[in-house]
């Protein structure tokens, strides 16, 4: 099992739906490896409390937060605040290392600014 893909929506910085794809197999043996850099500010520790978050974290200290909103996008001056945030997790599973019938596994958090939840 391994990681495939991240989608991000309203989540922190990233106000926009944003798609983070990692390599899958290179050969049956080897898996590629993702690096995230950038400067100061781009949004790289963001993307690890995403994951986070969707995993069910609930302190939001871990997350880097006060309440529960601030993990949705607050506003900047060219984009108003937005009402949800939501993180994907896609999982491959095509060793059923999870032992049930699918080879793809979607693992999603929503949070509204009402403070609604799915």
């Amino acid at each position: 099992m391994y990681l495939e893909k991240l989608e991000i929506q309203g989540f922190k910085s990233f106000a926009n739906k944003n798609t983070l794809t990692f390599p899958g197999m290179i050969d049956k043996d080897r898996r590629g490896i993702t690096a995230v850099i950038g400067p100061n500010g781009s949004g790289k520790s963001n993307i690890a409390d995403a994951i986070r978050w969707v995993l069910g974290e609930q302190s939001m200290k871990t997350l880097r937060g006060k309440k529960s909103e601030d993990v949705i996008f607050s506003g900047s001056d060219k984009k108003g605040k937005l009402s949800m945030a939501e993180s994907s997790l896609f999982l491959n599973n095509d060793d059923r290392k999870i032992p049930i019938d699918y080879s793809q596994i979607v693992l999603t958090r929503r949070l509204y600014r009402d403070g609604e939840s799915e």
